[in-house]
């Protein structure tokens, strides 16, 4: 095989040699030329992908960062409702408390209403309703005011109302003074009477004998008046009411 590759050579002239070199040497340039084409073509490719990759990357991470920031929101709201919620419960929970307060206070007063008192009335002790009290002293504080009918009226509604309170003395008395000074003595005597016959030692006992003379003077029966005066000179002798019917006395004869 070498031998003839020696002797084609050499019937080969020098001019065609280099023809052959030189296309030899193209034929390689140009294989080397498409080789570094495909190389660049595949890295462009290459890079496009990158691109593409991180193009889809980022799209994906902006997405991820929309979803978590609309998440950060929705917790936020959830937070601020949650507050508030929270504001309201406590706002709830006080007023409760309050209405719980307000209720227990009302309770206590409505029982505290029911609830016997002390009291002291011309000398006598001994317990009643409150609003039995309560009755009694408007009672008086109208015949102070000198309304003496709205006062006899409130004096009678309280005997019906009370019957046997601790005040019935003292009652009887007020009565029988409103009356007096509505020139209704017959019931103001029979008022009185009832002072001195159901509580002869009650403080207002001697007032009220001298109180029933002096409505038999305006009855004109002074021989009844002078009875009534001996007897409370005989069953109060110390009394205040005494001096004043000794005086009286003598002035009837």
């Amino acid at each position: 095989m070498m031998k003839q590759a020696l002797l084609t050579l050499r019937h080969v002239s020098l001019p065609q040699l280099l023809a052959a070199g030189l296309l030899a040497g193209s034929a390689i340039s140009a294989h080397a030329a498409l080789f570094g084409d495909d190389e660049a073509r595949r890295a462009i490719i290459e890079l496009r992908q990158r691109a593409d990759s991180l193009q889809q990357s980022q799209e994906q991470t902006r997405r991820s960062l929309l979803d978590l920031q609309s998440q950060i929101e929705a917790l936020k709201a959830d937070q601020a409702r949650l507050r508030g919620q929270n504001e309201q419960l406590t706002r709830d929970a006080a007023d409760l408390q309050r209405g719980q307060k307000d209720l227990a206070k009302g309770f206590d007063e409505r029982l505290r209403q029911f609830e016997p008192v002390s009291v002291n009335v011309d000398g006598q002790d001994f317990t009643a309703d409150r609003n039995e009290k309560h009755d009694f002293d408007e009672a008086l504080a109208l015949f102070r005011a000198g309304k003496f009918p709205e006062a006899g009226q409130a004096f009678a509604g309280f005997l019906r109302q009370w019957p046997k309170s601790g005040y019935t003395p003292s009652v009887r008395f007020w009565l029988g003074n409103s009356q007096y000074a509505t020139r209704d003595y017959k019931n103001a005597i029979a008022n009185f009477r009832s002072v001195i016959t159901n509580a002869p030692m009650h403080l207002r006992a001697p007032e009220a004998a001298l109180s029933i003379a002096n409505c038999q003077v305006e009855l004109k029966d002074a021989k009844a008046a002078r009875k009534t005066l001996e007897e409370l000179l005989q069953a109060y002798p110390n009394s205040e009411a005494a001096g004043l019917a000794k005086s009286k006395l003598a002035a009837l004869k």
